[in-house]
């Protein structure tokens, strides 16, 4: 499993997860990896920072935006949910359908267990796991 970190051309940020390097580079040829948060496919892959061992521990520093990164996780969240189709249940067989050429191309949610995540991967389907989002209004 190779983990990247993407970016799109309006900029946002995001990992994706692929079976190799050779995975990635195909999928973005034919157009498969999107931004989920404004569906483009203009995406190229960005540096990773590699994990450094150092002698004594540091203290964490915050960013100045660290105040405001709640409030940006949120609006993207919205943004995903307003952008995408709920598919439900059925999300490991959508995914496939269009993976494969059988449904319209289009931007999806569902719910899939981890044995359906596993074996969309495997078979190369590009997907992002997120947790369940809440029930109500999201404040």
């Amino acid at each position: 499993m190779l983990v990247l970190n993407l970016g799109c051309e309006q900029g946002h940020r995001f990992e994706g997860w692929f079976g190799s390097a050779d995975d990635f580079e195909s999928q973005q040829t034919r157009g498969l990896v999107g931004c989920p948060v404004c569906a483009s496919t203009q995406v190229q892959r960005l540096p990773s920072a590699p994990r450094l061992n150092v002698s004594r521990p540091r203290e964490p520093e915050l960013p100045p935006s660290a105040t405001e990164q709640p409030q940006t996780a949120l609006q993207l969240v919205r943004q995903m949910l307003a952008r995408t189709e709920d598919v439900g249940e059925r999300f490991p067989e959508e995914a496939r359908r269009i993976h494969y050429g059988e449904a319209k191309e289009r931007a999806i949610r569902g719910r899939a267990s981890r044995e359906d995540t596993l074996a969309l991967v495997e078979e190369g389907i590009e997907l992002i796991a997120l947790p369940e989002p809440l029930k109500g209004t999201l404040q």
